[in-house]
């Protein structure tokens, strides 16, 4: 079942849209704001996101300037004006589609099916999805080699983005130094097991909120490392 996203602060018009579409057999979520649309696109298995533009907080506009940084899904932007200078921007922005106020909801719902059709034909004649992996606010993309912090992108050198992907692939694995040397930098450890310190603490530098109080990467004292999930 297509999960979609409702992003529109008229709850009355929010609720009318979900019922259309559940009633076509998709799941929908409902979010108010925009700050908090963004959040849940950015972290939830989303299919396809109906996007009102005048929204409390963050408009729409910027909530699809970043789920496009990170996600391919459609995106049907909504609103009340017929401007094109909006539609132009929208579309520019990655948007999928432009939807003007009033509408019937029936069209909607067909716009839905035709933009999920659609993307289902593009990933099954070979544009393949990007291998994920997500851990509480971490978001590793494996394919991409790019790591995002509740949505926000962070640098990380070869070496570090490799680290922290081995550890999130296998969470509540203790590993010591010598094991994460030679795995992550294929050699004898002799010596140079301060790398992994080193390496550790970059990587704590960007993906902890306290570094003193770690919530990803735990020292077991006296063994190595844990990611925890």
């Amino acid at each position: 079942m297509s999960k979609i996203l409702i992003v529109e602060d008229e709850v009355s018009i929010a609720e009318l849209e979900k019922d259309y579409l559940e009633l076509s057999g998709f799941d929908v979520l409902i979010e108010v704001t925009g700050d908090a649309g963004l959040r849940t696109a950015l972290k939830e298995e989303i299919d396809l996101i109906i996007l009102d533009l005048m929204l409390p907080n963050v408009d729409g506009f910027e909530v699809c300037k970043k789920v496009r940084e990170v996600k391919n899904i459609p995106i049907i932007l909504v609103s009340a004006k017929k401007e094109d200078i909006d539609k132009i921007r929208g579309l520019g922005l990655g948007a999928d589609d432009y939807i003007t106020k009033p509408f019937s909801p029936s069209e909607l719902v067909a716009r839905v099916k035709a933009h999920l059709a659609r993307y289902d034909r593009l990933v099954g004649s070979g544009m393949k999805k990007n291998e994920i992996i997500e851990i509480r606010g971490i978001k590793i993309d494996k394919t991409a080699r790019r790591v995002y912090i509740n949505g926000e992108e962070k640098t990380f050198t070869t070496k570090e983005f490799d680290l922290l992907t081995f550890l999130a692939e296998n969470p509540n694995h203790v590993f010591t130094k010598e094991e994460l040397f030679n795995k992550i930098w294929d050699m004898e450890s002799v010596g140079d097991i301060a790398t992994v310190t080193v390496h550790i603490k970059k990587i704590r530098e960007k993906i902890e909120f306290n570094t003193s109080k770690p919530q990803y990467i735990e020292t077991i004292w006296g063994v190595g490392y844990r990611f925890k999930v």
